[in-house]
């Protein structure tokens, strides 16, 4: 059987999206897909609905460097309502729990959350997207069934306390800085398990996702606007390139004749890995003066072996 062709063309890039309050990820994605005519796309992260900010979305090739921004360091700046804890940790949840948080001081807050600070361990919420026995969470919680979470290893480099408005339904502006894998709803729950009055997310804003900053973000309509007087490629200079991805490491540069070897998937030899690499380090690969080729691995020996290639147009 024939295999399915895409629609759309071949774009390749990251476009940096300011995502709106109560739409999915995934919602976003389509709508950001469907404005540059894209064949192919896919976010790096997902935000909840009721979260907003920065959501990188990557097109065409760039979908193969996605995992090395899920695996970056994300920073939020969040409201906890104090003296309500909710099914999902957010306020989209029925209620499960109510308690008078008025007697709770920002002197008893900042003293809760030192033990979260640093190197945790962090059980994830049955609300999130990760799976079980194929299943993704969130689709048995709604379902009723809860199911035993092994709790992760995490890292808070940063937990401040913005702002504080006392009451029986007492708010607490966070700013959090934390590594991959990190549920701020979770970090809600603990802190109102803490004080004993209970708490969730009543909102969350992404400032920071790994490289990019709000500042470098479009909003839906915005580009909405965009495109409303041009096609679809003239919005490519919104893009971002692939490699920004993976920036931070370090990069080589191949000539001529071993970037074709190394398209093929072979190992090939490379100066700068031999030199400056150690065994299993993630590097940039470049054609010399060109093109970005994709991410290698350095071997034992100095060599570079593919590990994500870019299929270059012909």
């Amino acid at each position: 059987m024939a295999r399915r062709r895409n629609r759309g063309r071949s774009v390749n890039g990251i476009f940096l999206l300011n995502k709106p309050l109560h739409l999915s990820s995934n919602q976003a994605l389509q709508r950001v897909k469907n404005f540059f005519d894209a064949n192919k796309a896919g976010h790096t992260g997902a935000l909840d609905p009721l979260a907003t900010g920065v959501l990188p979305i990557c097109l065409g090739e760039a979908t193969k460097f996605s995992q090395f921004l899920l695996d970056s360091d994300k920073h939020y700046r969040s409201t906890f309502t104090l003296g309500m804890a909710t099914e999902t940790g957010d306020c989209d949840g029925a209620t499960r729990s109510e308690a008078d948080a008025s007697a709770i001081t920002e002197e008893q807050i900042e003293a809760a959350l030192e033990p979260f600070r640093g190197d945790i361990q962090q059980v994830p919420s049955m609300y999130s997207a990760l799976k079980h026995n194929g299943q993704p969470l969130y689709k048995l919680a709604r379902q009723g069934i809860e199911v035993e979470r092994e709790a992760r290893s995490i890292t808070v480099h940063k937990y401040q306390i913005l702002a504080f408005r006392p009451g029986q339904r007492a708010e607490v502006d966070v700013e959090v800085h934390v590594s991959k894998g990190t549920y701020v709803r979770s970090l809600a729950e603990d802190l109102g398990r803490a004080l004993g009055c209970g708490a969730h997310v009543s909102a969350l804003h992404r400032h920071i996702a790994g490289p990019f900053t709000e500042q470098d973000t479009v909003t839906l309509p915005e580009l909405e606007k965009l495109r409303e007087s041009c096609e679809a490629p003239e919005l490519d200079y919104l893009l971002k390139p692939m490699d920004i991805a993976v920036a931070d490491r370090m990069a080589v540069e191949l000539s001529e004749t071993t970037a074709t070897y190394f398209q093929l998937g072979q190992e090939v030899m490379s100066t700068e890995a031999f030199r400056n690499g150690q065994e299993g380090d993630i590097v940039r690969v470049f054609r010399e003066g060109g093109a970005f080729l994709g991410v290698a691995t350095v071997t034992d020996d100095g060599k570079i072996a593919p590990k994500r290639l870019v299929v270059e147009a012909d």
